[in-house]
């Protein structure tokens, strides 16, 4: 049975799972379902249509599932669909799509820090790492494993690419390719993010094509088809090089150079 503090407040038609945790003056709407062994410590609001796997864990003052802030919005149901083992923490904010029928969506395995803001229609993958006070606008694609610094801001519809990280401050208006570190205003990609890939255990097979691409793509001052011609004549086809050309080839923002 779930445990829950006399001053929280709960719909009667919510859905909480066995061994769920909701701690003082937490609020969950009606249409809100809750896998099991989330905690909720306090003062958290999960409203809207709204579904959260199991495992979850919700510190003071975080908002989740609340109406988008975008202005297009016109009614009908928006959906908010969390996965597992994700941890928000104080003042976190995740609202709901835009369109009827739409939803934001986050996978598991996820550290998202404070403040935080994921806006609607985001899709956020696994494993990804939001520092305090990161903001990703609407319709930001993050892939799994990337890291965005603190204080960084992401544009509407940009990508965020597997294993790339953001550098604090950092201000993105433009796709990030995967497995790069950029950073700055206007943001620019770096270098390869090293470290990312060792903690990974990308095979150093990899690393060192991963690095060759970036070499020619980067740093060579090739167009990006020009580029892309190159990495796919000269660098080993593995699935990383694969992964990195199929992003900047369906790049529809550009890619952060």
């Amino acid at each position: 049975m779930p445990e829950i503090h006399p001053s929280a407040v709960i719909h009667s038609d919510a859905i909480i799972g066995d061994d769920c945790e909701v701690g003082p003056y937490c609020v969950i709407g009606r249409h809100v379902t809750l896998g099991q062994a989330n905690r909720l410590h306090s003062h958290i609001v999960i409203d809207g249509h709204t579904e959260i796997g199991s495992g979850n864990e919700f510190f003071p003052f975080a908002s989740i599932g609340l109406k988008t802030q975008d202005l297009k919005w016109k009614g009908g149901t928006t959906w908010t669909r969390i996965g597992d083992r994700n941890s928000f923490r104080e003042n976190v904010t995740v609202h709901s799509a835009t369109g009827d029928g739409e939803a934001t969506v986050m996978g598991s395995d996820n550290h998202i820090l404070a403040y935080s803001h994921i806006a609607h229609n985001v899709l956020l993958g696994n494993h990804v790492i939001l520092s305090n006070n990161g903001t990703l606008a609407g319709h930001v694609i993050v892939e799994d494993y990337a890291i965005v610094g603190g204080l960084a801001a992401v544009h509407q519809f940009c990508r965020l690419g597997k294993m790339s990280i953001l550098g604090g401050c950092t201000k993105v208006v433009s796709d990030v390719a995967p497995y790069m570190m950029v950073d700055g205003n206007p943001a620019r990609t770096r270098a390869v993010n090293k470290v990312g890939l060792e903690r990974n255990g990308v095979a150093a097979e990899a690393q060192d094509a991963i690095r060759q691409a970036h070499r020619l793509y980067f740093r060579k001052g090739l167009t990006g088809a020009n580029a892309v011609e190159a990495i796919r004549a000269e660098v080993p086809q593995l699935p990383e090089v694969e992964h990195f050309l199929s992003f900047v080839e369906t790049s529809e923002r550009g890619v952060t150079r």
